[in-house]
């Protein structure tokens, strides 16, 4: 056989992996994940928030991480994702997860689980099934372990897409974290943050029947986003202040 021909059998070989995740559309070749997410096409899943697993975060504020959960949460909640929440050890180790998640959910069941891998019980592969989304938005804690574990798995054993929001999980360093996202990466996840989700769905501001709700949560949880949108309506468009308060009282210089 030619040197030339070997090569090209060789070049086959080790793209062929790679192809088999690709699907053909329109007489092109298109990876699915070139594709927005948006209300009807993903599902997504918190895993273990509970606040003996945040203790041990180091990678992001902790305080921001809580506030970047419960935002994605309500994100999810508007636009109607299928969610599944999922839990470790609760009552011997991790404790309850975060009351204000729940309160964005309160009546999904909580999935309880005794394995750090979320694929490796079966009401989480069942809830996932259910569901009957392949792209599954995930944000947990460990990323390190929890997250990893589970997105690999998902992965191999199910072909499932995995979307990892990074700034509404956290590891034990931010090497942790850091190096975890890269593996993930590397393996096929596709990396993200609360508000690129959020946005996603969202996608059209011309959408009025999630406007007013996108907004209040962008007021509420987006930080610097959310102060200038209320300078915009207050100081701009003459809405009136969000809050209600006490009398301004004008300037009185001090004699």
């Amino acid at each position: 056989m030619a040197a030339g021909k070997v090569c090209d059998s060789a070049l086959i070989r080790s793209i062929r992996p790679r192809l088999s995740a690709i699907t053909h559309r329109e007489g092109l070749i298109m990876s699915p994940k070139l594709e927005v997410l948006t209300p009807n096409n993903c599902q997504i899943i918190f895993i273990d928030q509970q606040p003996q697993m945040a203790f041990g975060v180091q990678s992001i504020d902790r305080q921001v991480l809580k506030n970047n959960v419960v935002g994605l949460a309500k994100a999810a909640r508007i636009f109607g994702i299928p969610t599944t929440i999922t839990t470790v050890e609760t009552l011997s180790f991790s404790g309850h997860t975060f009351p204000e998640l729940l309160a964005v959910f309160p009546d999904l069941p909580i999935l309880e689980r005794s394995s750090m891998n979320s694929w490796d019980d079966q009401k989480v592969r069942d809830a996932l099934a259910r569901n009957g989304r392949n792209k599954v938005v995930v944000a947990g804690l460990w990323t390190e372990v929890c997250n990893n574990t589970f997105a690999l798995s998902a992965m191999h054993d199910a072909d499932y897409e995995i979307y990892m929001v990074a700034d509404a999980s956290g590891g034990t360093s931010k090497e942790a974290h850091d190096y975890a996202m890269q593996r993930m990466i590397q393996a096929g996840v596709v990396p993200m943050t609360w508000q690129q989700v959020l946005l996603e769905w969202q996608r059209d501001w011309a959408h009025k029947d999630t406007y007013d709700a996108v907004m209040a949560l962008v007021k509420e949880h987006s930080g610097a986003y959310g102060m200038g949108v209320d300078y915009a309506y207050t100081m701009v468009h003459g809405a009136e202040e969000r809050v209600k308060h006490g009398p301004t009282q004008e300037p009185v210089p001090a004699r």
